[in-house]
């Protein structure tokens, strides 16, 4: 018997055919059924088709790697998302203009933590245990130390009086005083609500000095009552007095050589402090004078009566 010739259509040569793929046109968007008229076809069809190679199309995966796949690309997406939002801000503040930055000349380190804090002219006023401290804004060195309280200084305000500066330091008890500081020396004028009864003790709120520092108004409480307190500065008398101590000096003193600068005991604390600035205490300025009181409205109550006789009229 002869040997069976191989036939074109056998399993080899079948399955290579059947391996074979040959390129598609595959028309984007929608299908439809073309005029029967061949004028009025479209003259873009050409542009519909668009070539695809069937070795490189993908298959799609399997669940559940098709899952995976899908938020993989979600999360990646998201990220990006962020990155570009970050991105836009980073480049949003790169443009913006950038505030000037100060940074401190010096620095000084204070020996405990201070209540309250006024800055005036060239000098920082800090309020603190039994006073109050003043310091140099140019050095930042504490020139002086003011504590003859026996409670601490809660508040404390500065003003501007041209050459001189007004300090008013409020203590624990609500009770302000008034200080003159002038070319190197700190003079008491006055404590304004001290009084020696204590249950009859005031306390100072709030205070304001006016623009120029001819006038000042104090807010007080006590008893239950509110009110404001408004003073006459002397301020020219006040400069004329410390310019000539001798018109100014204790009249209980006066039987005494005048100490202009009293000295006080050097500790490590005012070591390396300015023996320029000193408490004259011997020299007594002129008294603020009070000129007004003013107290809140008292609220306005109606009688019943005349409540029914103005709605009868």
């Amino acid at each position: 018997m002869f040997p069976e010739l191989p036939s074109v259509l056998s399993a080899p040569m079948g399955s290579r055919t059947q391996k074979m793929r040959l390129p598609m046109f595959t028309q984007k968007g929608l299908l439809e059924v073309p005029s029967p008229t061949e004028k009025d076809w479209s003259q873009d069809d050409d542009e519909d088709y668009v070539f695809r190679d069937p070795d490189r199309e993908r298959d799609s995966l399997p669940q559940p790697y098709r899952m995976i796949n899908k938020l993989v690309t979600l999360l990646f997406d998201r990220a990006w998302e962020v990155i570009e939002e970050r991105d836009t801000l980073r480049q949003a503040e790169l443009s913006r203009t950038q505030p000037t930055t100060y940074p401190p000349v010096m620095e000084s380190k204070l020996n405990q933590m201070p209540n309250c804090m006024a800055i005036c002219q060239d000098y920082v006023f800090i309020g603190g245990a039994k006073g109050f401290s003043i310091y140099n804004l140019y050095n930042a060195k504490r020139i002086y130390v003011w504590d003859k309280l026996k409670v601490d200084v809660t508040s404390i305000w500065a003003t501007d009086l041209g050459s001189e500066i007004l300090v008013a330091p409020v203590d624990e008890m609500g009770i302000v005083r008034l200080l003159y500081f002038y070319k190197g020396g700190l003079f008491l004028i006055k404590a304004i609500n001290e009084v020696d009864d204590t249950s009859k003790q005031t306390t100072c709120v709030k205070m304001e000095v006016s623009q120029g520092g001819d006038f000042a108004a104090l807010l007080l409480q006590g008893a239950g009552d509110i009110w404001l307190d408004v003073y006459k500065l002397p301020k020219e008398s006040w400069l004329k007095e410390v310019e000539h101590p001798q018109l100014a000096l204790n009249p209980k003193k006066k039987g005494r050589q005048p100490q202009l600068n009293t000295p006080e005991p050097m500790t490590s604390d005012n070591l390396e402090m300015d023996t320029n600035i000193c408490f004259k205490g011997d020299i007594k300025l002129s008294l603020p004078v009070h000129i007004l009181k003013i107290k809140p409205p008292k609220p306005v109550t109606v009688r019943p009566h005349s409540t029914s006789s103005f709605l009868a009229a």
